[in-house]
C-alpha cells in the first residue's frame, strides 16, 4: 500500500487536534468552572512540550536542508511548520475566547479576576505589602540597551517586556526621546494567582504578572521616566537530548549534561502579548535572533497558561468534580497477605477507581517478608515522595537484594530520576540504567521468594507508571500474577538489561523491541483468516497514541478482509477510519474527560475464544521499535471478563467520546442510546462488582 496524504493523518497535525479535544473540555459548559480553567491550563502545557519536543523535531529536519517526507507522512517539513503555526495561532484565539468566557460565568459566581487597572483602595495596601514582602526580593529584572548579549533567557518563565520612555527637556517628540527597555521575569517561586482579602460574599484573584505591573514604579523609580509599559513574551527551547560521547563520563553525568544543555538550546517559538509596541517587538526579535523558521505567535496578555492547572479552590468545592473514593479490589483485603491471594489467583487493579494502594502494600510486603530474596523492578516516573522508592529502600536495609532498572531519559522526568537514582544508589539498591540505544518504558515488578526448597516468583505488570501521584488522574491497570511462566519470562527481561546482546525468546510474554510488532501482526493476520472463513472476527484496542504506519496498514488490511475493528485511541491518530474501500470496518473513538486514559489493551476474537493483553507499549514507531515494553496475555478468566467489561463501558461512551474521521472535527458521538459517560459509568461498575 503506498503512502499518501489521506491514507494517514500526520502525527503532528493529529496531536494538535487532540489537544483541541482538551480545549473543548474547558469550553464544556458542562465541565465545573475550576475545572474548566484547569484544563486550559492543560491544553497551554501539552503546547509547551509539542513544541520542546515534535515541533523542534521538524524544525531540525528543516535546519538540515532536508524535507522530511518519508518520516512525515509524505508532507514537506517546512510546509508543515507553517502549517502547526496557523493551526496554533487559531486555536490561541480560540483558548483566550474561552478565557473570557470562564472570566464572565466565575463573576455569576462572586469570583473576579482583576488586573492591575481594576484595584480598589482597599486592595491597593494588601498588593504593595504583598509585592514589598515576597515579591520583590526575588525579583529578576534585567536592563537590556546596553548589553552586549542578550541574556538567556529561561524556556519555563515567562517574561514581562518593559518599555520606559524617558523625560527629554529639549522637547522631542515622544517617538524620538530616548527609550530603555528591560526584562522582569515572572518568579516560578511564588504562586501565580494571588488570592485577595475576600470583600463580603466576594472573592478576588489578581495575576502575580498584574502586582508586578502595579508596583512597577518601585521597580524603576531609578529612571525619569514619563511612561512605562509591560508586556508578556516567552520563548520555548528545542528539549532534545543531545548525548554526550565522552568514555570518561558516567551515564548519569552525561544526562545531567544533556538537561544542563536544555537551557541553552535553540528557541523553537516566540509567543509575544498580540498589543506590544512595534519597536519593542523589533528590538527583541533582532536581539534575539528569532529565525523565519521559528513559531512566531501573537499571544493574549498572558503567557504560560499552564499556571491554571493549579488554579486556587478557594473552597469552592461546587466549582470543582467531586473526589472520588478509590475503591478496593473485590476479596482482596489489605490486612493480610498479597502474596498468598496472589498465590491462589491473579487479580487486576484499575487506577483511579480502585486505589493505587496494592502496589505499595506489595512492595512493603516484599521489604518485610523473611522469605523474600530478590525484588526486581523498573521506574520511569516516580512521585515527588515516593512510597515505591521509601518501600525498596526499607528492602535494602532488611538484606533484600534490591535491583532497579531506572530510566534516566524519561523525558522532563530526567533531573528527577537522576536524584533518585542517587538517593536509591546511596541506600545500596543496584541500579541497571538501561539498554544502549532503547529506553526501557516497561512497567514491570518481580519478587523471589524462597518457599521449600524453591523459589517462587511473584509479581505486577503494568500499563502505568508506579506513582502514586499520577495514579489519582491517570487511568491504569496493573495485573498481580503468581503464574510461574510469565514471571520467569519476566525475569529474562531483567536479564536483557544487564546483557543487551542476549536477545531471549517468549512464549508468554510480548516484548519490544524483538516481538511486538510481529506477534500483534500475527494475531491481527489469525482474525484475517477468520473472516475470511466465515467466522466471527473483530479486534478491539485501546492505546495513548497510534502512529505507526506498518500496523495502519496492518489494521486497513484487516478491515478489507471484513474483520470489525474498534479503536479507543486517547490522543495521535494517524490511521483513517471509515472510508470505502480502505477502512470501512474501523470505527475509533477519542475520550477526553475528568482522568487522562492511558491503558493499553488488546482484544482479538480468536473465534469466539478472546485473546486478551495489557502492554506498556502504544503502537507508535519508537514503542515497537526503540524501547523496551512488555506486554503480557491474560489468562485468568475473571480478569479477562473485567478488561472485555471495561472496554466495553468505555466503547459506549456518548457523552464524552469524541469520533475520528476524514473531517477530523472532533465531533462527539451522538447516537439515541442511554447517556453514558465511561469514567463515570467505570466506577459505578466496579462499585456493583464489590456489592454483588
Amino acid at each position: 500500500m503506498n503512502k499518501n496524504k489521506f491514507q494517514y493523518i500526520n502525527r503532528e497535525i493529529s496531536w494538535l487536534s487532540f489537544n483541541a479535544r482538551v480545549l473543548q473540555e474547558s469550553a464544556d459548559i458542562n465541565v465545573p468552572l475550576i475545572e474548566r480553567l484547569r484544563f486550559l491550563g492543560i491544553f497551554s502545557n501539552n503546547l509547551d512540550e509539542f513544541f520542546k519536543v515534535r515541533y523542534a523535531t521538524v524544525k531540525r529536519i528543516v535546519d538540515a536542508g532536508k524535507t522530511g517526507k518519508s518520516v512525515l507522512g509524505g508532507e514537506k517539513a517546512k510546509d508543515l511548520l507553517e502549517e502547526i503555526t496557523n493551526i496554533v495561532i487559531n486555536q490561541q484565539t480560540r483558548s483566550l475566547e474561552i478565557l473570557g468566557d470562564i472570566e464572565a460565568e466565575l463573576e455569576t459566581k462572586n469570583i473576579f479576576l482583576i488586573n492591575e487597572t481594576e484595584i480598589s483602595e482597599g486592595q491597593s495596601q494588601f498588593i504593595k505589602n504583598y509585592f514589598l514582602q515576597r515579591v520583590s526580593p526575588v525579583l529578576m529584572t534585567i536592563i537590556l540597551n546596553d548589553l552586549t548579549e542578550f541574556p538567556m533567557l529561561n524556556d519555563t518563565a515567562a517574561y514581562l517586556a518593559i518599555k520606559l520612555i524617558l523625560k527629554n527637556s529639549d522637547g522631542e517628540s515622544s517617538e524620538n526621546k530616548e527609550k530603555r527597555y528591560a526584562l522582569i521575569e515572572i518568579p516560578k517561586e511564588i504562586d501565580r494567582f494571588v488570592v485577595l482579602p475576600k470583600e463580603g460574599d466576594r472573592s478576588y484573584i489578581i495575576m502575580l504578572d498584574d502586582v508586578i505591573r502595579y508596583c512597577l514604579g518601585s521597580v524603576f523609580n531609578m529612571f525619569d521616566y514619563e511612561s512605562i509599559s509591560a508586556h508578556m513574551i516567552k520563548i520555548t527551547r528545542d528539549a532534545e537530548l543531545d548525548m554526550d560521547n565522552d568514555l570518561s563520563k558516567s551515564f548519569i553525568e552525561k544526562i545531567s549534561s544533556s538537561v544542563e544543555h536544555r537551557k541553552i538550546s535553540d528557541p523553537v517559538r516566540f509567543v509575544y502579548d498580540k498589543n506590544i509596541g512595534e519597536d519593542t517587538l523589533t528590538f527583541l526579535k533582532d536581539k534575539m535572533d528569532v529565525e523565519d523558521t521559528d513559531s512566531i505567535i501573537p499571544g493574549g496578555r498572558y503567557h504560560n497558561r499552564r499556571d491554571y492547572m493549579g488554579f486556587p479552590s478557594l473552597g469552592r468545592q461546587d466549582l470543582m468534580y467531586e473526589k472520588i473514593l478509590p475503591l478496593p479490589v473485590k476479596g482482596i483485603s489489605m490486612e493480610g497477605s498479597l502474596f498468598e491471594r496472589i498465590a491462589e489467583k491473579d487479580f487486576l487493579q484499575y487506577t483511579p477507581f480502585q486505589t493505587f494502594s496494592y502496589i505499595i502494600k506489595f512492595l512493603r510486603e516484599a521489604a518485610l517478608d523473611p522469605k523474600v530474596r530478590n525484588i526486581k523492578i523498573t521506574v520511569y516516573r516516580l512521585a515527588n515522595n515516593s512510597q515505591v522508592a521509601a518501600s525498596l529502600i526499607n528492602a535494602v536495609k532488611n538484606g533484600k537484594h534490591v535491583t532497579v532498572q531506572i530510566e534516566l531519559q524519561a523525558r522532563f522526568d530526567e533531573q528527577a530520576n537522576i536524584k533518585y537514582a542517587e538517593q536509591l544508589q546511596a541506600e545500596g539498591v543496584k541500579l541497571i540504567f538501561g539498554v544502549r540505544g532503547l529506553k526501557v518504558h516497561s512497567k514491570i515488578c518481580l519478587v523471589e521468594r524462597e518457599e521449600g526448597n524453591e523459589i517462587k516468583r511473584y509479581g505486577f505488570l503494568s500499563t502505568g507508571n508506579f506513582n502514586e501521584s499520577t495514579a489519582k488522574i491517570y487511568t491504569d491497570y496493573t495485573l498481580f500474577t503468581a503464574h510461574q511462566g510469565i514471571l520467569k519470562e519476566l525475569n529474562k527481561v531483567f536479564d536483557f538489561f544487564e546483557t543487551t546482546y542476549k536477545i531471549n525468546k517468549y512464549k508468554h510474554l510480548v516484548v519490544s523491541p524483538h516481538y511486538t510488532k510481529n506477534v500483534f501482526k500475527r494475531l491481527i493476520d489469525k482474525e484475517i483468516r477468520n473472516a475470511k472463513e466465515g467466522k466471527e472476527a473483530f479486534i478491539k484496542i485501546k492505546m495513548n497514541s497510534f502512529t505507526s504506519y506498518k500496523m495502519v496498514d496492518k489494521l486497513y488490511e484487516a478491515s478489507q478482509a471484513g474483520v470489525k475493528i474498534q479503536l479507543i485511541i486517547r490522543g495521535i491518530c494517524c490511521l483513517v477510519p471509515g472510508v470505502k474501500g480502505m477502512s470501512e470496518n474501523i470505527e475509533a473513538i477519542s475520550i477526553v474527560d475528568k482522568f487522562l486514559e492511558h491503558p493499553r489493551v488488546f482484544i482479538f476474537g480468536n473465534d469466539g475464544n478472546p485473546k486478551v493483553y495489557i502492554s506498556s507499549a502504544d503502537w507508535m514507531t519508537r514503542n515497537l521499535d526503540y524501547r523496551v515494553e512488555v506486554g503480557v496475555p491474560i489468562y485468568d478468566q475473571d480478569v479477562k471478563q473485567e478488561l472485555l467489561d471495561t472496554f466495553e463501558i468505555c466503547w459506549q461512551d456518548n457523552v464524552k467520546a469524541r469520533v475520528f474521521s476524514e473531517k477530523q472535527d472532533n465531533a462527539y458521538r451522538e447516537n439515541d442510546e442511554k447517556k453514558v459517560r465511561s469514567q463515570f459509568a467505570m466506577y459505578d461498575y466496579y462499585l456493583n462488582k464489590l456489592n454483588s
